[in-house]
């Protein structure tokens, strides 16, 4: 997908479909309302009619004969005074999937008048979500049914500064891309993506993206002392894989933000196997470390001020001969001892020892993220990811910062009970507290291996992938929580890059 900005007026433009935007319960405005006297007042007459209601995502198509640009289709964007730029992307999305199925393959997305002051943010969502909105979820279909044709998206500048649309949308194709990348991972078959694919991935990002990057393999993991994330790999006939990368933003300070993800390539459940129904949707559960992976090739791309170390413990969890039985112990590599209650919670026992790990490179923040509880899901359905820290201030950074992404996170409470929960009358802690209050009983066992460092963690089991489609998004996975990854990143960073989107707070509100 090839997203760039044209110095038309929307209206002069040559392109097999023109999208505009309009606002519910407001007159027609810039682009639309050009438009709209251009074709006799067609999409006026439309709504006058009833027929759409203009909420987030309503559309008319109308075909424009005589005119440069062969159809319209003006998408609602819903209520002006409850504009967030972050709905371009879901607006864009929707434009690319509608009109790709119908065999449009150049389009021209047209900026609201409300974009005036903040082109780059505005154009950022509107290339990101045409991006993401091209996802493509048959990568195994010989001759797939139907497959988006658009593969080009114009942005009209005319009246807006045509720097700040360009850097807007350099921006938002570095995010996309990211994201598509995350979701790519996420998607492949877990007899594809093995820890070892899931680790050369990574190597590819690297080199591509002027990273560092370090994978340790099972030998050098237990030279580490990482009982607890090898107690999980033991059950597999696949070698597990420690990826560490890094990017250094800023050489002469000794900031460093570790981003954490999840890598479970496919979890049964282990000997604690789980229920056959929907076991398939499993392989999802590396979308945390897919999402570390793909946040750090748009790290490499943007260049933010800021040092930032991607860690994702990579195995399977399978019940072989050699799996963990419940009841095991082992220990992690700071030395505490974990009594394996339920061996389908493994995603914390992998990530203890990569918490650890990126306070030994010392890590001065860290944001882990996974699909960690079922519990999460119940508590917040689909609708929101949950966040626990051990930092309000930290914490409340990260949310700032996340809000304006369109990615959604609700913090959760922690108390010493969710730790008292974990305690093991055998060992140091065990790895599960039962059903009560799971998801933070979860974040408490990960709480007592980051020490003292500001952490932020964010369960993600029930926004990683989505069971049916969007009008902007296939099904399947999100590529949640990139964005938010990079949105923290660069609210640390500051400076310009740090401002392309706002996020309420000034980068000085954020240094913790």
């Amino acid at each position: 997908m090839q997203v760039y900005r044209t110095a038309d007026e929307p209206t002069g433009i040559s392109t097999g479909a023109l999208v505009v935007p309009f606002f519910s319960g407001s007159p027609l405005e810039g682009a639309a309302q050009q438009v709209d006297a251009a074709l006799d007042g067609v999409i006026a007459g439309a709504l006058a009619s009833g027929e759409v209601r203009a909420k987030l995502g309503d559309h008319i198509l109308a075909y424009a004969k005589g005119q440069p640009y062969r159809r319209v289709l003006a998408v609602a964007l819903g209520d002006a005074a409850s504009f967030s730029p972050s709905s371009l992307a879901r607006y864009a999305g929707l434009a690319v999937r509608y009109l790709g199925r119908r065999n449009v393959e150049k389009i021209a997305i047209a900026l609201p008048a409300q974009a005036a002051g903040r082109e780059a943010e505005c154009a950022s969502f509107i290339a990101e979500g045409a991006i993401t909105g091209a996802f493509d979820t048959t990568l195994y279909q010989e001759r797939p049914e139907r497959r988006l044709a658009t593969s080009e998206v114009a942005v009209p500048g005319a009246g807006f500064d045509a720097a700040a649309v360009e850097r807007g949308i350099a921006r938002g194709t570095a995010i996309g891309e990211a994201v598509n990348l995350a979701r790519r991972l996420a998607v492949t078959p877990a007899n594809d993506m093995t820890p070892t694919r899931l680790a050369e991935e990574a190597e590819k990002v690297a080199r591509a993206s002027g990273l560092e990057i370090d994978v340790l393999d099972e030998a050098r993991a237990r030279r580490e002392g990482m009982g607890s994330f090898l107690s999980v790999a033991q059950g597999s006939a696949q070698p597990p894989k420690f990826i560490v990368m890094r990017y250094e933003g800023d050489p002469s300070s000794k900031e460093l933000l570790a981003l954490v993800g999840k890598g479970i390539t496919f979890d049964t459940g282990g000997i604690s196997i789980k229920p056959a129904e929907h076991m398939e949707d499993m392989k999802y559960d590396m979308s945390g470390g897919a999402a570390v992976i793909a946040a750090m090739s748009a790290i490499g791309a943007l260049k933010p001020k800021l040092n930032v170390v991607g860690i994702v413990p990579a195995t399977e969890n399978m019940p072989g001969s050699k799996a963990t039985k419940p009841g095991d112990i082992f220990t992690a590599m700071n030395g505490t001892t974990i009594e394996v209650i339920n061996t389908d919670a493994e995603g914390r026992l992998i990530l203890a020892d990569a918490l650890v790990y990126a306070n030994k490179l010392g890590a001065t923040r860290i944001v882990d993220a996974a699909t960690l509880t079922g519990a999460c899901v119940i508590a917040l359905g689909h609708a929101s990811s949950a966040a626990v820290t051990n930092d309000e201030r930290f914490g409340a950074a990260f949310l700032a910062a996340a809000k304006p992404t369109g990615e959604r996170y609700w913090q959760m409470p922690y108390y010493e009970d969710y730790t008292t929960a974990m305690k093991s009358d055998i060992a140091d802690l065990k790895n599960t507290g039962g059903r009560p209050a799971g998801a933070l009983t979860a974040a408490a066992f990960l709480r007592e291996f980051v020490d003292d460092t500001p952490w932020v963690h964010l369960d993600i089991a029930g926004t990683a992938y989505l069971d049916a489609e969007s009008a902007w998004q296939a099904k399947g996975p999100t590529g949640v929580p990139v964005r938010a990854f990079v949105a923290i990143v660069e609210s640390l960073a500051g400076g310009d890059k740090g401002n392309v989107r706002s996020n309420g707070a000034r980068s000085e509100e954020l240094a913790v």
